[in-house]
């Protein structure tokens, strides 16, 4: 078979010969077509093989079917069967050649794109929601094979250079990805004191390159990615370098988390919190070479947007609520910012609803309650067309509870029925669950609005939530179970039963801490300063008031002011020395949750909110 020949005729001809030899009984086994196979066809030309192979297979079935000469359809017929057996052995050669295939299509790619596409097309194969992403090996192959198209000082030979010291240094990297949470002290996650501890600066001493370094170094210190993206000289090179080793770190951990089989929840709660970080400084370093580098820029959103896609179809996904774990130090102040400017470049897929919806919520806990419900509402649109339930129900649920907070209880009633019903449709317990929690807290607030002191009223929206934290302790969600606790200890406090609603908001908190959402924590805490200063507990006023002051305004959550607030009037009424010395009676407690920078935070809040 000529070489010369162009590729189609030449296919044509490999698929005769092999059906001339099955006709003349010169094949033996399967295993003969199979090495002609591997011997005839390039990798790479795959897709010119199948269509030619097709076009036999439909010109020998259509011979067979329209055969009147006895003979010569049994010939056809033997023909067809040959024909059956190339199939059967081309998918065989398609798996062994899927990652030269792949390779050899990314080989093509990459050095046929324009040279301000270049990255963003080599970004294309290392994307984890790809079916065929390039694993460590096969970059490496890829590497070698770029390397023969470049030219020295070219990009193509940049890219290659970047990928081998990127690998280089991951493979330096992998025995110490975890190695820092068995550090003394050391708290799982991205928080923890600025400096040499932690995932960032251990992570830092293991990289040689200066770009790399200087990066980790700079996350170790709660420094500015911004800043660091917007003020380095970066080769492509090292940009590729830098972008592969945080890939790996990224997924390396999520990988490990997920695995963590012992505690699902701290697994779960801790891959959601390495999504969103690396989410996040990715689209920080977007955001600083903006000005500098756009292509540096579009290729560190097009990373961010695979991860947020790859973090969107996970189990885990949270639906509802809990993010706020996964944050500290200056992360979340300005992510949501960082995460919605490249969303607005999504097109509208089931990933951006999910993604949306997360910042919606988010939003909500930080006070910014319109904003909430735009985002809710596309959210919404675009679940319900990609026909995502699970979300579409969320979305209700959450514009419900954003609704409350607007005091538009008509609004949140509606969504929480709406919510109800299509959860109930659609099997959706944990759905079905919050809904059940958003009515009943819905009810409630709005009968408090129009003045209405029947007992009857709230115990039907009190056994809503009583149903809803049934079905909450069935499904073990822990998550829900918290909102639950929480919207029963308001509105047993809206009714004024104090005593019940602290009950209800220490279950509140303590489940909160274990789901680890902190707005959660702080809300309780400052609505359980509220119930006690009610039964003129002032020690305990100050206690809980003081902490939840403390963790909601951390999150930048604007309902810090609330707690602040109810502080400030007690300090008016039982006088500064007093306040201090059950502030200082409770030390120690307030000591074990925030440390001792937060304890020394708090005359400062409260100096803050009267100015």
């Amino acid at each position: 078979m000529s070489d010369s020949l162009p590729l189609r005729d030449r296919y044509l001809a490999l698929i005769d010969e092999i059906v001339d030899t099955t006709l003349k009984g010169k094949i033996s086994s399967v295993e003969q077509v199979y090495q002609m196979l591997l011997k005839g066809v390039n990798p790479g030309t795959g897709e010119v093989f199948e269509l030619v192979l097709s076009d036999r297979s439909t010109a020998i079935q259509n011979q067979v079917d329209g055969e009147k000469d006895e003979l010569k359809k049994a010939k056809a017929t033997r023909s067809l069967r040959a024909i059956k057996t190339i199939q059967t052995q081309w998918q065989r050669w398609q798996e062994h050649n899927k990652a030269t295939e792949a390779i050899v299509s990314a080989v093509k790619e990459i050095t046929t794109a324009a040279a301000d596409e270049r990255l963003a097309t080599f970004l294309r194969f290392t994307d984890p929601n790809q079916k065929q992403p390039l694993n460590s090996q096969q970059l490496q192959q890829l590497s070698k094979s770029i390397q023969q198209f470049s030219q020295p000082e070219s990009d193509l030979q940049y890219i290659s250079d970047g990928i081998n010291r990127g690998l280089a240094a991951w493979q330096r990297l992998q025995e110490h990805l975890v190695s820092w949470m068995y550090e003394q002290n050391q708290s799982l996650g991205f928080g923890g004191v600025p400096g040499d501890s932690g995932p960032w600066a251990t992570w830092a001493k293991q990289v040689n390159s200066q770009i790399p370094h200087t990066l980790l170094r700079t996350l170790a210190t709660e420094g500015s990615a911004i800043e660091f993206a917007a003020n380095q000289q970066i080769t492509l090179s090292e940009w590729v370098e830098m972008a592969l080793i945080l890939q790996y770190l990224q997924r390396g951990l999520v990988n490990w988390f997920d695995q963590q089989a012992y505690n699902v929840q701290a697994g779960s709660k801790l891959s959601i919190s390495t999504y969103l970080t690396f989410a996040v400084i990715w689209s920080q370093l977007a955001s600083g070479f903006h000005n500098l580098a756009p292509v540096y820029s579009n290729g560190a959103s097009q990373v961010m947007l695979q991860i947020l896609r790859n973090f969107a179809l996970r189990p885990y996904f949270p639906l509802y609520g809990g993010i706020f774990a996964s944050f500290s130090g200056n992360y979340l102040r300005d992510a949501l910012d960082y995460l919605d400017e490249p969303l607005r470049r999504v097109e509208k897929t089931q990933e951006k609803a999910r993604i949306l919806t997360l910042l919606g919520y988010s939003q909500r806990a930080l006070g910014q309650y319109q904003r909430s419900i735009e985002f809710h509402q596309q959210a919404l649109e675009i679940a319900r067309n990609a026909g995502d339930r699970p979300c579409e129900i969320a979305n209700l649920n959450h514009l419900s509870r954003t609704y409350v907070q607007e005091q538009d209880y008509v609004e949140a009633i509606n969504h929480s029925q709406r919510a109800l019903i299509l959860s109930r449709q659609v099997g959706d317990r944990t759905g079905e669950a919050n809904a059940l929690i958003n009515l009943g807290y819905s009810e409630v607030m709005h009968a408090q609005e129009l003045e209405q002191l029947e007992p009857e009223t709230y115990e039907m929206a009190i056994n809503y939530l009583q149903q809803g934290l049934k079905l909450t302790e069935q499904l073990g969600d822990i998550q829900s179970k918290a909102l639950c606790f929480s919207s029963l200890g308001i509105a047993h406090l809206v009714i004024g039963e104090s005593q019940i609603a602290i009950k209800y908001l220490e279950e509140g908190f303590k489940t909160a801490q274990i789901s680890g959402d902190l707005y959660l924590q702080g809300r309780n805490l400052a609505y359980l300063a509220e119930a006690y200063y009610q039964l003129q507990n002032f020690e305990k006023t100050i206690y809980t008031g003081s902490l939840g002051m403390y963790l909601l305004e951390q999150i930048a959550s604007r309902e810090w002011r609330q707690a602040a607030g109810l502080l400030t009037i007690l300090q008016g009424q039982i006088g500064e020395e007093t306040f201090t010395n059950f502030l200082q009676q409770n030390r120690p407690k307030i000591i074990a949750v925030i440390g001792v920078d937060g304890y020394d935070y708090i005359p400062q809040l409260l100096a803050m909110y009267k100015n």
